[in-house]
């Protein structure tokens, strides 16, 4: 019975490339010189290659293998074509050696261009591996130089930081100074109404010296304002690099530490901030005090009315009184004249209108000196009025001029909050991209130091530390006695001398967001003794000792109470629950006995 091997015709490498040409796409696949065929033994694949070599040593083969390597650079073989080579069977008659002398070096044909296929893959793998190399080169050098610039600028901010700390001192030394001058101007004026000239005089101080704040206010505002463009810049700058480098670990911390400077930088402006707003309450104070003492103007302008009114209605009384005894002095000068020319009356009556006259005549004389008093006091009530009127009428004007300066500050206010709440939301943006970047869900590796209860460490370490610079801060290496080694690998690895605060730095970039507004969940988790208790909690009596818990709830307060300023308005809750066997118990509940059962039933 004749095999099928047999009738069927041996194949050309053409006619294997249209078979190739047929098989689909996404079942081809290249076969590496490492992974030839699957389940095939390293012997069998061993015994081709011998062969191969064996025939291409010889001469008689020579212009064969030339004309099949000028094929071989269009054949492609798949895994299932290379697996069907290898484990082709010869099926044949017994003794048609012919048959199968063709059969075996068609096949061997075959399994040539096979090898020279491998062959060609694997330069191309070469070239291609000496490519990525060169590129991984070009990124790391790239990679060095920012690193170089950015610690070039991180020195440009710090000594941008330490003149805004000397500009902020100077200024609050400054505001208190004139606080202490404003209250000693406020108490002279109050003890001292009289002293008009002087006052005035310290009011013109005081003038100069808040057009001088203002200068100086200006001055910061503008450094600020600066200060929040070279800020943007940064930022920008940050997030161009954090897109190159995405991929790098190195690179994010670099940027979430600039980040935290330039909070820092932030909180300092709403420092300059509060102190602005307390200068202005103080110049509010002022222009209270300022009505008060027009107020008081007005009713010493009101009184002094009233008493001129009153001098002018006795001096019309004393004028009618004088006119009156003149008319009298003349009538009896009449009736004097009148009894000397006709009655001719005696020398004594004579005498008692004589005297009467004289009396008379004093009387109109010392009516005439209070008048004249009167007419002086009428004249320096007067000039007291127009001194009065035009006191009131400055005092009106700097009024008027004090509510201009609070106006433009409530209104530059309003711009510098509006200016900070976008920095704010650009802020939370760029924390949540780097927090993207670095991966939703991180892992830490915490590793805890030897206790005096664990005994002296007589044996060698079993915890390694890779140096490499993928692994560097991120793996650990699990060394056993027979040599062998675990490496493992996490988002970040703490030694054991690592202190709290060194933990808290990392998680503190979390706690920021949830300030922020997003959903944070942060839990240890490890075996008995391992440390979770220390590392959430630690020694909160110690400063240095604390846990992560007590330093998130101080990085909340904080921030509550720095935002508070602006007007924002926190409300707090916390809860304490206790999973044991499967129950949750409410910790700060005063009845504990009942509990919230978890196990899972069938249903």
């Amino acid at each position: 019975m004749a095999s099928r091997n047999q009738n069927r015709p041996p194949r050309s490498p053409s006619a294997k490339k249209d078979g190739i040409d047929q098989v689909p796409f996404d079942k081809r696949r290249k076969i590496g010189l490492g992974r030839t065929v699957g389940p095939a033994s390293t012997g069998r694949m061993r015994q081709p290659f011998a062969v191969v070599n064996s025939r291409q040593d010889g001469t008689g083969n020579s212009d064969m293998g030339s004309a099949e390597g000028s094929e071989c650079g269009t054949v492609e073989f798949t895994k299932e074509e290379v697996e069907a080579l290898l484990n082709v069977k010869f099926k044949g008659k017994q003794f048609d050696f012919k048959g199968k002398l063709e059969q075996m070096t068609e096949h061997i044909k075959r399994l040539k261009l096979c090898i020279k296929w491998f062959q060609q893959t694997e330069e191309n793998h070469v070239l291609e591996k000496e490519k990525l190399q060169s590129v991984m080169e070009s990124v790391e050098k790239k990679c060095m130089d920012t690193e170089v610039e950015m610690k070039s600028k991180v020195e440009e901010f710090n000594l941008i930081i330490s003149d805004l700390k000397k500009t902020v001192s100077s200024l609050e030394e400054r505001v208190a100074k004139e606080e202490s001058d404003k209250l000693d101007a406020i108490e002279c004026h109050r003890k001292e109404k009289e002293a008009r000239v002087d006052g005035e005089k310290l009011q013109a101080l005081l003038s100069s010296d808040l057009e001088k704040a203002r200068q100086e206010k200006s001055t910061v505002e503008q450094k600020a304002a600066s200060f929040e463009d070279m800020y943007k810049r940064a930022q920008e700058y940050n997030v161009s690099l954090q897109q190159y480098n995405s991929k790098l670990q190195k690179d994010n911390e670099t940027h979430s530490e600039s980040l935290k400077r330039v909070e820092m930088e932030k909180l300092t402006i709403v420092e300059n901030l509060s102190n602005l707003r307390c200068h202005n309450k103080a110049l509010q104070d002022q222009l209270t005090s300022f009505k008060a003492s027009q107020d008081e103007f007005i009713k010493q302008k009101e009184s002094l009315s009233n008493e001129l009114r009153c001098l002018r209605g006795e001096l019309q009384q004393v004028r009618h009184d004088r006119d009156h005894q003149v008319t009298k002095v003349q009538a009896l000068t009449a009736e004097v004249v009148k009894y000397e020319e006709f009655t001719g009356k005696s020398c004594v009556e004579l005498d008692n209108l004589t005297i009467k006259s004289n009396a008379l005549e004093e009387t109109c004389s010392s009516q005439r000196e209070q008048i004249r008093i009167l007419q002086q006091q009428l004249a320096a009530a007067n000039e007291k009025l127009k001194m009065v009127d035009l006191s009131a009428s400055e005092t009106r004007a700097e009024y008027e001029e004090q509510k201009r300066i609070v106006r433009e500050l409530h209104d530059r206010l309003a711009d510098t909050e509006l200016q900070l709440s976008e920095g704010e939301k650009l802020r939370k943006k760029l924390h949540n991209t780097i927090l993207e970047l670095k991966g939703n869900i991180r892992v830490f590796c915490r590793v805890r130091p030897l206790l005096p209860d664990d005994g002296v460490a007589t044996e060698t370490a079993v915890i390694a530390y890779p140096t490499s610079t993928e692994a560097l801060g991120r793996g650990i290496d699990l060394m056993q006695s027979a040599g062998q080694k675990y490496p493992f690998t996490f988002d970040k690895v703490f030694t054991h001398e690592a202190s709290q605060q060194d933990v808290f730095v990392e998680i503190s970039q979390l706690v920021q967001s949830a300030l922020d507004g997003y959903k944070v969940c942060i839990f240890a988790y490890g075996q008995t003794g391992s440390g979770k208790t220390y590392t959430m909690m630690g020694r909160p009596e110690t400063s240095e000792q604390k846990g992560l818990i007590p330093r998130s709830l101080e990085q909340i307060f904080q921030a509550s109470q720095l935002l508070q300023v602006q007007g924002w308005k926190y409300k707090m809750q916390a809860s304490m629950l206790e999973i044991y066997n499967e129950t949750i118990r409410d910790l700060l509940s005063t009845n504990r006995s009942n509990g919230l059962d978890m196990s899972r039933t069938e249903n």
